[in-house]
């Protein structure tokens, strides 16, 4: 069953794996947020931090895909890939190295 599932040249099976384990971080973050969850709520956080890590690198695999069998996708989706890393570099410096350093 994966069988050659790291092939995302040629398999886009990873990519949707990734998309769905996305999704399911997203779908717990909303669920640490209810009130009978309360004492998971700290790991809210890092739900949310894998839920666009997972879907960033879902992005990722599937332009690879797309890049040998669907051109004129890729180009579409390029821009879009450009524009996620650029603002999660902008969170990644106003978050954590905008910050004055600790010692």
């Amino acid at each position: 069953m994966f069988d050659n599932i790291f092939d995302v040249k040629n398999d886009r099976r990873l990519s949707v794996y990734l998309y769905r384990a996305g999704f399911g971080m997203w779908l717990g973050y909303i669920l640490l947020g209810a009130s009978f969850l309360q004492q998971y709520a700290l790991y809210r956080p890092v739900c949310a931090f894998l839920c666009a890590f997972m879907m960033l690198l879902g992005l990722t695999a599937s332009m690879a895909y797309d890049y040998y069998h669907q051109p004129a996708v890729f180009e579409q989706r390029k821009k879009w890939l450009f524009f996620t890393y650029f603002m999660v570099a902008i969170l990644v410096y106003f978050l954590i190295l905008h910050e004055p350093p600790l010692f």
